[in-house]
């Protein structure tokens, strides 16, 4: 059986995570237990027994038909009948107290009667058959899914399986987690019966799995609350401390909070804004992480202040209204609402100082964000709904996922768990996918990076360009040559920060293919995956290709380290003409001259780092202008990955556009990057910019440029 213990694993009350209605009396489920033993009600009504779960139901759904629910009470408390509890209360207090958290939560009708018959499949007589004859296919998927998840085995010796094991059991539903995560907090709630060992286990578990899941699908009422329970169990000296603060702060007999909410409420009422300022206290779990992080707690640091507005706009018209009325720390501003959350989250952070030093954290988002915030995937409704049935559901106002045809949309996206699905597809083997998801689930903080499209990645913190490429393209990533960070030529290794605008280089050639040196730098899932999965079915192909060495085509007339420049004019009669090799100058670019040993005068672009130096060493300036001659002599660099032919194919696109080849040398490769070097002779230097694109062109090649090194001035 999934629940087995009543009494409360804290040494203390705990303030639950999902805040009930203001007036509605403690569920008291001992009595409700009772109840459920004198039998079911009649046909023609509800059972006293779940009026609860019908009342916070009703608030979320009040046109829900209610007698799936009736019947579903009716068989699951007739079945558990007899079945008690390690507490000795009746068994069927469980699946209602799990019922009436996914309530509370706004779950739709079906997840709710597959909830209040979750353990029947597994703990009593009742088959999959018979609850498809009485509830439908959809209600037996979701019975079958949980059955399946309360048989994994979370221990340690099968962990590379077990998440596996749970999203073979779960599909595509995030519903069964959902049952899942409240059946857990419901058995965490009730764990004061277990010995202290199997309490310990079992808080393990849901620190290292459960609560990382909740946290990925949104549900952070459900997740703070496991948070705490966890906390109590394993780390008992600091939730004591902790809660002792949270005492003392309680008896202050003033509340700088409230004095802060009443000011905003000001300020918001001034402006004409309508808005809700509710105080929302911080959780166990979040106090110490906030008393950890500042030292001292102030009485402002015990909650934050919440904001609900009806619409997007009002959002920004509230943070403008506190900013300019209030003293704002600017660094705690964050934009969710533009960027949501890789979990649907979205609401607007800042935080407002009051001239004493106290500072206020305030969120502010809509009705329709909160109620997403806390319910998370519970909030997106019944993803098998028809598109009339669903034209009002709160997945459309979520994310608008659901496709014109018809069809059924999917219900995470965007969301993590469709990731997730895609990752133990992808995997080779459960211990890669083991390994590359525990890296996921340990990540608590997110980034995002902008594509030069306008569209978003969210990637976690410490991610590379290497992680961009696969989130973006999937395994077509295999073919990216190249990144471009904010603009700039950047390596594949380099590590993202928030906000950076990141374009992918990618090849042509079907040949291109992933390197072993990538999996230094891939940091998510799906990027460790896609290049293990292809190394594995790659072997020979795993070492990176190389180029030779260095391999040099002879100059027609001998060694070209200087090009000739009989198309530079000098007023100096008998100078010697010498094109810069530091930035090889041509025509049209603006060019001026110095005159070094020898009556040789050379000459620079104007915009050389050499020139400076040259005046800098009191070389004397000369007016040099272009003469009448197209031809020029030009040095390019190509920046490229090694792959077989591609030094062939690149001499190939220079001769195409007519270009002789005075010199080519080729760099030995260096992580997997080869730089290419050409002394070249142009019939027309207009042409120059075609050139450079052609070479370009050619695939593995990801950027072409003018010569440009640091020499010395001579």
């Amino acid at each position: 059986m999934s629940a087995e213990a009543t009494n409360p694993a804290t040494p203390g009350p705990i303030t639950p995570a999902v805040q009930r209605r203001r007036g509605r009396p403690r569920i008291d489920l001992r009595r409700l237990g009772r109840a459920a033993l004198l039998g079911p009600a009649g046909r023609d009504r509800l059972p006293d027994a779940i009026g609860h779960v019908v009342e916070a139901h009703r608030a979320h759904h009040p046109d829900a038909d209610l007698d799936p629910l009736r019947r579903a009470y009716v068989l699951a408390e007739s079945s558990h009948r007899g079945q008690m509890r390690k507490s000795g209360e009746p068994y069927i207090t469980h699946p209602l107290a799990v019922t009436l958290i996914l309530a509370e939560l706004g779950a739709e009708t079906t997840t709710l009667t597959a909830s209040l018959l979750h353990d029947t499949v597994e703990d009593t007589e009742v088959t999959l058959d018979q609850v498809r004859a009485e509830f439908g296919e959809e209600v037996r998927y979701l019975v079958d899914g949980v059955t399946k998840l309360e048989k994994v085995d979370y221990g340690a010796a099968a962990e590379p399986e077990t998440f596996r094991k749970m999203l073979v059991a779960t599909g595509s539903d995030v519903r069964v987690m959902s049952i899942k995560l409240a059946d857990r907090l419901h058995n965490m709630r009730t764990l004061g019966v277990m010995r202290p060992e199997k309490q310990e286990r079992i808080a393990k578990v849901t620190k290292d799995v459960l609560i990382p899941l909740a946290e990925r699908l949104g549900v952070q009422a459900l997740k703070t609350e496991l948070e705490d329970l966890v906390f109590a169990i394993l780390r008992p000296e600091e939730y004591t401390h902790t809660r002792e603060l949270i005492v003392k702060n309680s008896s202050r007999t003033d509340d700088p909070l409230a004095e802060i909410a009443e000011e905003v409420r000001g300020v918001l009422r001034e402006a004409g804004l309508q808005a809700e300022v509710l105080i929302r206290p911080r959780h166990f779990v979040s106090v110490h992480r906030v008393s950890r992080k500042r030292g001292e707690l102030r009485g402002a640091d015990f909650g934050r202040l919440l904001v609900l507005v009806n619409e997007d706009a009002d959002c920004y018209g509230v943070l403008g209204e506190l900013h300019t009325c209030l003293t704002p720390v600017v660094s705690e501003f964050k934009d969710f609402i533009a960027v949501p959350k890789f979990n649907l989250y979205q609401s607007l952070h800042t935080a407002v100082a009051r001239p004493d030093g106290q500072v206020a954290e305030v969120l502010i988002r809509t009705h329709q964000m909160h109620k997403v915030a806390e319910a998370g995937v519970i909030a997106l409704g019944n993803p098998y709904a028809s598109p009339v049935d669903a034209a009002d559901s709160a997945e459309e106002q979520a994310d608008g996922s659901r496709s014109a045809d018809g069809e059924r949309a999917d219900p995470t996206r965007p969301g993590w768990l469709s990731r997730l699905l895609d990752w133990q597809e992808a995997a080779p083997d459960p211990d890669t996918f083991w390994s590359t998801l525990r890296e996921d689930l340990a990540q608590d903080r997110e980034i995002t990076v902008f594509r030069p499209d306008g569209g978003t990645l969210g990637l976690p913190a410490g991610a590379s360009c290497v992680d961009a490429a696969y989130a973006q393209y999937g395994e077509d990533a295999h073919a990216c040559i190249g990144v471009r960070v904010n603009g700039r030529l950047a390596r594949l290794s380099t590590v993202l920060s928030d906000g950076d605008t990141v374009q992918l280089l990618m090849g042509q050639d079907p040949a291109s293919e992933p390197s072993r040196e990538w999996l230094e730098h891939a940091h998510t899932p799906v990027a460790r995956i896609a290049i293990t999965r292809w190394l594995a079915a790659h072997p020979a192909s795993a070492a990176p290709s190389e180029a030779p060495a260095e391999t040099r085509r002879p100059a027609a007339d001998g060694p070209a380290a200087r090009p000739a420049a009989a198309d530079v004019v000098v007023d100096r009669p008998g100078a010697t003409v010498r094109l810069a090799g530091c930035c090889t100058p041509v025509p049209p670019d603006a060019i001026t001259g110095f005159a070094v040993r020898g009556g040789v005068v050379t000459v620079h672009r104007v915009e050389c780092a050499g020139v400076e130096r040259m005046k800098s060493a009191g070389r004397a300036e000369v007016e040099v202008r272009w003469g009448d001659s197209s031809e020029c002599r030009v040095t390019l660099f190509a920046e490229s990955f090694g792959r077989p032919h591609l030094l062939a194919d690149l001499t190939e696109a220079i001769a195409l556009e007519g270009v002789a080849i005075v010199s080519a040398t080729v760099e030995p490769p260096s992580q997997q990057r080869v730089r290419h070097t050409y002394t070249l002779e142009l019939p027309d230097a207009a042409h120059l910019p075609a050139l450079m694109r052609a070479m370009r062109n050619v695939p593995g090649v990801f950027d072409v440029s003018r010569a440009h090194h640091q020499s010395t001035a001579s």
